[in-house]
């Protein structure tokens, strides 16, 4: 007893760790010097940035931004709900048109899909309904269907749905098999066991890499500015191609692009606080 008296009296000395006070003054250094430069170069031109950050062409551009991420989104996750569903069939044809559907649109790069609606009229210079035995019906032009507008969220949302498919399946799956039999043992129909039981706890799943992929696609939407859709890259590219003040627009552009996923990780991290509430303990 008296050795476990003296033992709880003796002083408890911390372990020095030199290595992580040399690291953390090279970490400040570092971003004392990066700051300064960041204060003290005016080729970064700080009162273009300024000048520009609210401006009315710089803001549509974010408006058409963020309403072509919320469309392709939207697409995404009704096709990829599908996809999903279908993969798990047990109809082997809808099993191969699914995996055909991803394989091919993960399998290509998004530019060139963009690319390719973007051109789809070198294609297809007119667009119809055609029957079997019948002649063509509602014959357009293709350029008056798919506009820049259309040909952006085809390409992003078709591309998109391949991805969230593959998300949701797996989601899906991580639902133990139990709870599905135990729906089925009490008569629930297989959309409703769905609906009610497998989807909901799905989500926990589900959410943070669909969260991702949404922060993702805001950022992605950038690469429509080859198809000249004024989103907010293309935007700032109209002005600093007249202004040639390339390096602060381009400024603007990351700041904004910042702002707004900063905002989606905040929606994210309370989304998957509201799905766990059930598996927390």
């Amino acid at each position: 007893m008296e050795t476990a008296e003296a033992m709880e009296e003796l002083p408890v000395v911390r372990r020095r760790r030199p290595g992580q006070w040399v690291l953390t003054f090279v970490v400040l250094l570092l971003a004392a010097a990066l700051l300064r430069s960041l204060i003290t170069n005016p080729r970064f031109g700080w009162d273009t940035v300024g000048a520009w950050l609210f401006s009315r062409t710089v803001l549509r551009g974010l408006l058409a931004t963020l309403e072509l991420t919320a469309a392709a989104m939207a697409i995404g996750l009704v096709l990829g709900v599908g996809l999903a569903l279908m993969r798990l069939s047990d109809n082997t044809v809808a099993r191969t048109v699914s995996w055909a559907y991803i394989w091919l649109f993960r399998g290509t790069p998004l530019l060139v899909q963009l690319l390719f609606w973007g051109f789809i009229s070198a294609l297809y210079p007119t667009l119809s309904l055609h029957l079997p035995f019948l002649p063509a019906v509602g014959e357009v032009p293709a350029n008056t269907v798919v506009t820049t507008f259309a040909a952006a969220l085809l390409g992003l949302g078709l591309n998109e749905a391949a991805y969230l498919a593959e998300i949701i399946r797996a989601g899906i799956v991580s639902v133990d098999h139990g709870q599905t039999e135990a729906a089925e043992a009490l008569g629930l129909s297989r959309a409703r066991t769905l609906r009610r039981i497998i989807l909901p706890q799905a989500m926990r799943v589900i959410i943070p890499p669909v969260g991702n992929e949404t922060i993702s696609m805001l950022k992605t939407t950038s690469l429509v500015s080859v198809l000249a859709y004024t989103e907010l890259l293309y935007s700032v590219q109209i002005v600093y191609s007249k202004t040639y003040q390339t390096i602060p627009m381009l400024i603007v552009a990351s700041i904004w692009y910042l702002a707004v996923t900063t905002l989606l990780n905040v929606g994210q991290h309370y989304l998957e606080r509201h799905f766990a509430k059930g598996s927390r303990r």
